[in-house]
């Protein structure tokens, strides 16, 4: 018996695989739907994330699919948030998951066994309706996602105690209505801070973003009009990536993403370039620079009464209304210290999923990632490795090879990374899914299908890395992956090819 917590990607896709698996799952969603931060209410929840109405996700449908449940051919190639969400329920109904969640259900604690050192059994406490009820389960699965509670962290900001102006923290976003005719300061430069400074900017008197560091910023729309992670995100570009010398490959970045427009022409060349960071998905920003409507900053260096000093900058500049676009804070309520213990935006957990120090592997954490790719395959794959384990089909190292790996992880990490804030979460995509399912021995090999499907190898090995190669072959596999594989390009251009003149030609 498998409690999973939260009804997310992260949770739905682990409750398919424990069910894959033959396990009995449990999932647990605290609110009154499933869905997660794909849900959109119009009122912020208490440990739920929240949506603006506007938000369209930053990878393709065909990068972000379930690997054996692709998306509808007629759903545009990237997602508003209202169709990700029918995704979702498509993709539970499709697979009768709804009879194993209990909604309107809050996990309150999850403590080892009395006898967990030979059961690796967990006693689970939830609530619903005001009740408590006490479950045992043989295993754990934390899918709580990592959006629900909010960094503001107001003392990196001298004087804003007295700024007379409002403040809030990009959570609270809904509505651009809210910076009609106002002079914005958007502080942060992640994806959400960007969308939000571009809508504000439609609406306000003046929009500033401002950055310490800078950032690259990528658009949707890629090389030849093609989505971004589909051009980038293939077995080639990755073989490339990880082989080159490092200044060869920094030279190849700073090469790819400048060639649609200079950044420091624009003031967000990161300020350091030589630093892997990951890139703001916008297609507005840079005209909306170039057409006056947002103007790019440097870090603050003071708020006064009704203005904010930049550094480098001695003028001030006068604002009415500031977002803090300053990411967030992730923790388990739930789980004693001695379980998965969090500093630093960090967890101590082998692969990102399984804490090192437990007697018995019998609980994960699924979706505490940030890949340079889509979630939803790598939540997946997480889940197909996870529940294997559980099972007993997949053994973990070592205790100490474990936490060697996880310490040599976070060395890594501060070169590559430079590890501010929760950088140290973000991992090569493919690399990752890769070595996952190599585990459970579903990673497709490239070159025997060179001798017994050529077609499908060098589609695999030059296209996008779509999440269908993994339920080529192993346990899982999929009778419509290659078919899936083989197709994916018309799904990508069936939602835009809406008007096709009569002497084009039907090549992409």
């Amino acid at each position: 018996r498998v409690a999973v917590v939260g009804a997310g990607v992260s949770g739905l896709t682990a409750t398919k695989c424990c069910l894959d698996e033959g396990l009995e799952p449990t999932c647990f969603e605290q609110s009154q739907d499933i869905g997660g931060v794909w849900r959109y209410t119009e009122h912020i929840e208490a440990g739920r994330p929240s949506l603006y109405p506007s938000v369209i996700s930053n990878t393709s449908k065909e990068m972000s699919a379930f690997s054996d449940f692709p998306f509808p051919e007629d759903f545009p190639v990237f997602l508003p948030n209202a169709q990700l969400l029918d995704y979702l329920r498509r993709y539970a109904e499709h697979f009768s998951l709804r009879e194993h969640i209990k909604l309107g259900t809050t996990v309150v604690s999850i403590r080892k066994h009395p006898d967990f050192a030979t059961t690796g059994q967990w006693n689970v406490v939830t609530e619903a309706g005001g009740k408590q009820i006490s479950h045992v389960f043989d295993a754990v699965m934390v899918c709580s996602g990592n959006f629900s509670e909010p960094s503001l962290p107001l003392h990196c900001f001298p004087g804003i105690e007295r700024f007379r102006g409002q403040y809030l923290h990009s959570r609270q976003y809904k509505h651009p209505d809210v910076f009609r005719g106002k002079r914005v300061l958007v502080v942060g430069m992640g994806n959400s801070g960007v969308d939000i400074a571009v809508e504000a900017s439609r609406v306000a008197a003046k929009v500033t973003i401002s950055t310490a560091r800078g950032a690259w910023l990528v658009s949707r729309v890629f090389e030849h009009g093609y989505p971004w992670d589909m051009v980038l995100n293939t077995r080639l570009m990755s073989l490339i990536k990880t082989n080159l010398p490092r200044s060869l490959s920094w030279w190849l970045i700073n090469y790819k993403v400048n060639q649609r427009f200079n950044h420091e022409n624009y003031g967000l060349q990161p300020e350091k370039s030589c630093l892997v960071r990951e890139p703001v998905l916008n297609d507005d920003l840079p005209s909306y620079i170039l057409t006056g409507r947002i103007t790019i900053k440097p870090g603050v260096k003071e708020f006064k009464d009704s203005s904010v000093v930049y550094h480098d900058c001695p003028e001030e500049e006068p604002i009415d209304i500031v977002v803090f676009c300053t990411g967030y804070n992730f923790s388990f309520p739930f789980l004693e210290e001695s379980v998965i213990r969090v500093e630093n935006k960090h967890a101590s957990l082998y692969k990102y999923v399984f804490p090192t120090q437990l007697q018995k592997p019998t609980l994960a954490v699924l979706g505490l990632i940030k890949p340079l790719g889509s979630i939803t395959p790598v939540a997946e794959m997480q889940a197909r490795w996870v529940s294997r384990v559980f099972k007993g089909l997949c053994q973990l190292p070592p205790q100490s090879v474990m936490e060697k790996e996880v310490n040599e992880m976070k060395k890594n990490q501060v070169r590559w990374f430079g590890l501010t804030f929760d950088e140290v979460l973000k991992t090569e995509w493919l690399v990752y899914l890769d070595t996952l399912a190599s585990f459970i021995g579903a990673k497709p090999s490239v070159l025997g299908l060179l001798c017994t499907d050529p077609w499908l190898a060098l589609t695999i090995f030059f296209g996008p890395c779509s999440p269908y190669q993994y339920r080529l072959g192993g346990p899982g596999r999929w009778e419509g992956a290659r078919q899936a594989i083989l197709t994916q390009w018309d799904r990508v251009l069936k939602p835009t090819r809406t008007r096709v003149p009569a002497d084009s030609s039907s090549s992409f």
